[in-house]
C-alpha cells in the first residue's frame, strides 16, 4: 500500500492505482484503516471481502483494492504511465536468521515473478520488497541485472518511505 501512494505522489499524471492482494495481506492489515487515516474513504465495495472496494481522497487520487490474483500486486495505468508491481512483505525489526533468510528469498521471487510476468511494451517493472539492511545489500548487488532485465528493485521501510535502488558502486 506504500509502494501505491508513492506512485500516486511521484507518478506525473497519475491518478489511480489498484492493489490486488492475496487472502493473507487481506487478514493480516487493515486496508480500511489505513487508507482512511490518510485521506481516502471507501467510496464503493468491490467482492466479498470487507476492505474490497474503491476508496478516493478529496484530491480525487483512487486506490482500487481489489483481492483478486494473477493481475500484479499493485498495478497502475495512466497518461503515458503504466506500472506493474510485485511485491513481497516480511518482518522488518528482526536479527533472526530464519526471518532474514524469509526477507532474502522475497527479494528474489520478487525479481522472479517480475521476470516471468509477461512483457507489456512501455510498462515499468518493479520489485517491492522490506528495506533491512540485508534486503538493501542484495537489492544493490542485483539492481544492475534486474534494470537489464527491466526491473526496478524498491525497498520500503517501516515508516512506508520508499527507496528506489540502484546498482552497488
Amino acid at each position: 500500500v506504500a509502494f501505491a501512494m508513492h506512485l500516486l505522489r511521484t507518478a506525473p499524471g497519475l491518478r489511480e492505482v489498484s492493489i490486488h492482494p492475496d487472502g493473507e495481506h487481506g487478514k493480516r492489515f487493515d486496508f480500511q484503516g489505513w487508507l482512511g487515516r490518510r485521506g481516502f474513504t471507501l467510496k464503493s465495495p468491490l467482492g466479498k471481502t470487507p476492505y474490497g472496494g474503491t476508496y478516493c481522497a478529496p484530491d480525487g487520487k483512487t486506490i482500487i483494492v481489489n483481492p483478486s490474483s494473477g493481475r500484479g500486486d499493485v498495478v497502475a495505468e495512466g497518461e503515458g504511465t503504466s506500472i506493474a508491481a510485485e511485491c513481497k512483505g516480511g518482518i522488518i525489526n528482526t536479527r533472526h536468521a530464519g526471518q532474514l533468510s524469509r526477507l532474502r528469498q522475497g527479494l528474489c521471487e520478487a525479481v522472479g515473478l517480475s521476470l516471468a510476468s509477461p512483457p507489456v511494451e512501455g510498462r515499468r517493472q518493479f520489485a517491492v520488497v522490506p528495506r533491512t539492511k540485508v534486503t538493501e545489500s542484495l537489492a544493490r548487488r542485483m539492481a544492475g541485472r534486474a534494470r537489464a532485465a527491466g526491473i526496478e528493485i524498491v525497498l520500503v521501510d517501516g515508516c512506508g518511505n520508499v527507496l528506489e535502488v540502484t546498482a552497488a558502486d
